[in-house]
């Protein structure tokens, strides 16, 4: 697939043209690496950013260290443009830490993908600040009226997660102006021009922030706005992004497979939690003076850990066919978008099951707060019951969509 002609901000400096074309990327291996030497510094914080329901400005600091803030950036930028398989597993790396931190990173990966769907010269203004950051939903609850030169819109957004520590929203509205039929759009906007409403007091995933934002009369440039449609169907408008293959395909399976390795890894990190404990449990009011040797651990490890197995075929399923689909340049049909939700769906519930398990075995020394479990099954559950990651959701869509119905959602 060949995007539109080179129109764009292409570099025409031979010195910049140089310099872009030895751009050091870190492989996959690498990047995971890096986060994998950084969980020790990431989980000191946990607890804090959950007590204070917001990331730690360290691990802001960690993670732009690893250059998680850059993987979904175009390399013209001084960025990375991995594939979703890189998102996957540094996600699952990141939730081995701390699920609030996995998933903050995993968000600002989606809506800096949707910042390169916008021209070429918005880019240039978004990715002038280093690890720039880029908060959004899919929410469209707002009102943008036409003016000269723009909109302005006015509304709210909720659950914007990492939004205290953005740079740049991401919004959606519905555009309604004279004689015209609403249509949604999506607009960016500087966290600066935005009211914060200090409402996240949840039960899990305490330390994503996922603040409410306010818009009051923002004025956003027509530059700055794109219909909703082009952006989920992956029609970038911008020569730049249109000629690198990560920024061509749908946004919900690209959305998707951003997400979904922070389930994965809040698995993994159920089951690292529960072996570190299991040498010096026993198991009260039996005869049992040590839980390892129990056949019922036996059997609930040994299932657990399958279950952590198949979400992962899932999520690894969704990201190669991301990928493969992206560097191929081939249209998506409709059952490969709605299996990319339903594979999302069901690594969020094999997920969730292998914690549900390994927290009922850890006994009631497990509700404290220090045990890092508790905090494991909260926030997974948490996960689930995302409107865009519920398993249910998920799998109704796709079994409509595999007995030769339409879909009943444009998210797909």
């Amino acid at each position: 697939m060949t995007g539109p002609p080179a129109t764009g901000h292409f570099p025409t400096d031979p010195a910049l043209e140089e310099k872009l074309l030895t751009i050091d990327v870190p492989t996959r291996d690498e990047l995971v690496r890096r986060v994998a030497e950084s969980v020790p510094a990431l989980r000191s914080k946990a607890a804090w950013s959950e007590e204070n329901r917001r990331l730690h400005e360290e691990t802001i600091t960690t993670l732009a260290g690893a250059g998680v803030f850059r993987l979904r950036t175009p390399k013209r930028y001084g960025g990375y443009e991995c594939d979703t398989r890189t998102l996957v597993d540094v996600a699952a790396e990141l939730a081995r830490a701390d699920g609030s931190t996995a998933w903050t990173a995993s968000v600002y990966w989606i809506p800096t993908w949707m910042a390169c769907q916008f021209p070429d010269e918005v880019q240039d203004e978004v990715f002038s600040t280093p690890d720039v950051r880029v908060c959004g939903t899919l929410s469209p609850t707002a009102m943008a009226t036409p003016v000269d030169g723009g909109v302005v819109v006015n509304g709210r957004w909720g659950f914007v997660s990492g939004a205290l520590h953005s740079h740049w929203q991401e919004i959606v509205a519905v555009q309604v102006g004279p004689g015209a039929e609403p249509m949604p759009i999506i607009a960016l906007v500087p966290v600066s021009d935005l009211q914060i409403v200090d409402d996240w007091h949840t039960a899990g995933l305490k330390g994503t922030g996922s603040v409410t934002t306010v818009a009051q009369e923002v004025f956003v440039p027509a530059a700055r706005v794109l219909p909703l449609g082009a952006v989920l169907s992956g029609q970038p408008a911008s020569a730049a992004s249109a000629a690198s293959a990560i920024y061509r395909a749908p946004l919900l399976p690209v959305a998707s497979a951003s997400s979904v390795g922070t389930a994965i890894g809040l698995a993994r990190a159920a089951r690292e939690a529960f072996f570190e404990r299991l040498p010096e449990r026993k198991i009260t009011y039996t005869d049992y003076e040590s839980q390892r040797v129990a056949p019922l651990t036996h059997l609930q490890v040994a299932d657990a850990t399958m279950k952590i197995d198949e979400a992962e075929f899932h999520a690894h399923r969704l990201a190669a066919t991301v990928d493969a689909k992206a560097a191929a340049g081939e249209p998506w049909t409709i059952e490969e978008r709605a299996r990319a939700r339903a594979d999302m769906g069901a690594a969020c519930r094999l997920a969730k099951e292998a914690v549900d398990i390994l927290n009922n075995a850890s006994g009631g020394g497990s509700i404290y707060s220090h045990v890092p479990i508790q905090r494991i099954e909260r926030d997974v559950q948490a996960l689930n019951l995302h409107a865009l990651m519920h398993p249910d959701t998920n799998a109704e869509l796709y079994g409509r969509v595999l007995c030769g119905l339409e879909p009943n959602t444009h998210y797909i």
